[in-house]
């Protein structure tokens, strides 16, 4: 493609290309009304505290604890009448009422401490939530606002990128973020894709490259196709599934919350008895009416109902972030139960693209290799069969010039032919071009390797055998050994390709229970057999006979970059790059959470525990009362929230935490 423009020069340092490449969208923390209530009540408390403990007259410091009732109390007081309304019991409605009954008996101070420490605690679990949703805001800033879009005629126009078009052309300048996915038609540069792929170094874009929405690039220009509607690019993907999973609940969330209701109408029962039987017993109203207060604060299940989500959500968020588009909480909560694997070949463990392997010269033809695939280009180039893709490819690789054809005719199944410098030459499978079930010996030599063999014809006469492959992914080894580890069970492969050509690559990445031949039905009765011996099953599959094995599976994994789209939408989660090696580590990062939902669970019947024992066994204070309490919500809170660090996922990627 010719240029149309001359790009300008800019001059951009690597710290400074870094940081425009990791922009960052978070929520100011006073933008949340959370904060700001929670501020003025701590202002308008220390300003209280010092007049109160100096024995101030009362009208110096009671309209400031008035003040901070209000400020700090009104909203949780607001949402638990309206749960109220809803027939729901709010733990929050109860810290207010708490709170106005410790002023009720005189002890206003503990009421007002008990409603800052309440409201700072909200603060903090809505900055923590918003942290979360930042994660996931903050790759839309990756996409630039606006790019340049070049008309049929060469003219630029600068436009929103959400108006770009499948199929436009766009000019990328040096230091620019790329606007939408697509692919390199002309010029040449760097690539820093560390936001989308991880990649640490900038990656070298020539003509025919893929490259990324969001993706900086470097010090050359660009001219990039469109290949992908905005809506739906990488980035975009990202965002919208990981905010559709934020919205789900993992079984064991929804379980707490059933047992919430029931447990805090046993609370408020149990405070209600707490309160009434001493004082029939002669106990005197203010101590009985304290201790009881006491209890319903320390007994409350805030901590237990913050326990589940924020962990799983994080997870989810630091996921998507890394390429694997997680669809749910529950999801998210069932990967790490996984304790067997079933792979698909083609487009999983292999990059799904055919390649030329082979070019093997028949003796009696006299030609030379490429000689051989000259002849096969040429008669394959009309064609749109990926096998014929890889053909062509193949000759343009070795630089070799490809005559045209005439007469093209294609038989499905059989193959092609084609007349080529004023001879037939046909290219086809051994069996049909030669009518005869054996093939050629060469051809069957090459089957025996598990290349899928193409016979070249010149005139009738056979002139070549070419193999055929199919790429492995760099990382597929290396999966296959980490799914291994992390369930103690060796991944099968389940495939519906030829014996030997799966029994071929299963033996070069490590495994040995290989299922081949199999229908999208078989593959299915091969899962559920392994489900029935008590396995939780996890298939990994990028294709539309994937797609009911995806289904029937415990979780299901589809390849997302070539994935047809009943296999993406079928599967429980997407891995949007096809980065075989993020599999294992979106497991590791499952079972992180649900180990970290287990230590909230344990610090919240701990302290829960500890702090009615406390009250009913002794003299627990309010205000030591409401720091426990709330101190075990915000633990838990953060606690949860340590799977948004890049670190976590670094530690799951380099097989910690199994």
């Amino acid at each position: 493609m010719s240029s149309t423009s001359a790009p300008p020069t800019r001059e951009t340092s690597p710290g400074a290309a870094r940081e425009a490449a990791l922009p960052r969208r978070r929520t100011r923390i006073l933008a949340l009304p959370e904060a700001r209530w929670a501020a003025a009540a701590l202002v308008l408390f220390l300003i209280a505290l010092p007049l109160y403990l100096a024995g101030a007259p009362a009208w110096a410091w009671g309209p400031l604890f008035a003040a901070v009732y209000v400020t700090g109390g009104w909203e949780p007081g607001w949402a638990g009448l309206q749960a109220l309304r809803e027939k729901t019991l709010d733990v929050d409605l109860l810290m207010v009422v708490a709170a106005l009954g410790a002023a009720a008996i005189g002890q206003v101070l503990d009421g007002a401490l008990l409603i800052v420490i309440f409201a700072t605690s909200g603060a903090l679990e809505a900055i923590a939530t918003a942290r979360t949703a930042d994660s996931v805001r903050g790759l839309l800033d990756l996409a630039p606002a606006t790019a340049t879009r070049l008309d049929d005629d060469g003219t630029e126009e600068t436009v929103p990128t959400g108006q770009l078009a499948v199929g436009e052309v766009v000019l990328v300048r040096p230091g620019e973020r790329i606007g939408a996915d697509g692919r390199v038609l002309d010029g040449t540069s760097e690539v820093d894709q560390a936001t989308i792929t991880g990649e640490p170094l900038p990656v070298a874009k020539r003509q025919g490259d893929e490259v990324f929405a969001g993706t900086l690039n470097g010090t050359g220009a660009l001219w990039v196709k469109v290949e992908r509607d905005p809506a739906d690019s990488v980035i975009a993907r990202i965002v919208a599934m990981v905010e559709e999973a934020s919205e789900t609940k993992a079984p064991t969330q929804l379980f707490i919350e059933k047992v919430e209701q029931r447990y805090s109408l046993g609370m408020v029962a149990a405070t209600l008895a707490l309160f009434a039987l001493p004082l029939v017993l002669g106990a005197d109203l203010r101590s009985t009416l304290l201790r009881a207060m006491t209890f319903m604060i320390v007994a409350s299940p805030c901590a237990v109902v913050l326990a589940t989500m924020p962990p799983l959500l994080s997870a989810i968020a630091n996921a998507g972030r890394h390429g694997v588009l997680v669809k749910s909480a529950v999801v998210m909560e069932r990967l790490g139960q996984v304790d067997a694997v079933a792979l698909d070949k083609t487009g999983t463990l292999t990059e799904g693209t055919p390649r030329v392997a082979d070019v093997r010269p028949l003796a009696a033809s006299g030609l030379t290799q490429d000689e051989v695939l000259r002849l096969a280009a040429a008669a394959e180039r009309p064609s749109e069969h990926p096998l014929a893709r890889a053909v062509v490819a193949a000759a343009r690789a070795r630089g070799l010039v490809v005559p045209p054809a005439e007469d093209f005719t294609s038989t499905p199944g059989a193959g092609v032919s084609a007349t080529v410098e004023g001879r037939t030459v046909g290219v086809g499978s051994p069996a049909r071009v030669l009518d005869d079930r054996t093939g050629h010996p060469v051809a069957a030599a090459l089957e025996e390797e598990g290349r899928t063999a193409v016979l070249v014809t010149l005139d009738g006469t056979p002139v070549g055998v070419l193999g055929i492959a199919d790429r492995l992914r760099d990382e597929a080894a290396a999966t296959v050994t980490a799914l291994g580890e992390l369930t103690g069970t060796a991944p099968v492969l389940a495939t519906g390709d030829n014996a030997r050509a799966a029994a071929r690559l299963a033996a070069e990445v490590g495994i040995t229970d290989v299922r081949a031949g199999l229908l999208p039905q078989d593959k299915v009765t091969a899962v559920l057999e392994m489900q029935r011996a008590g396995r939780k099953v996890l298939v990994v599959g990028d294709g539309v006979n994937d797609a009911p094995a995806l289904a029937a599976a415990h979780t299901g994994i589809a390849m997302g970059r070539a994935g047809s789209d009943l296999a993406l939408e079928t599967a429980d989660a997407v891995v949007v790059r096809d980065e075989l090696g993020t599999i294992p580590a979106v497991v590791r990062l499952s079972r992180q959470a649900r180990r970290l939902v287990v230590q909230n669970l344990v610090v919240a019947a701990v302290f829960i525990t500890g702090l009615v024992v406390w009250d009913l066994a002794g003299t627990l204070p309010l205000p030591l009362g409401v720091a426990g309490h709330e101190g075990s919500t915000v633990i838990v809170g953060l606690n949860g929230l340590r799977l948004l660090a890049d670190g976590a996922w670094r530690r799951a990627r380099d097989g910690y935490g199994r």
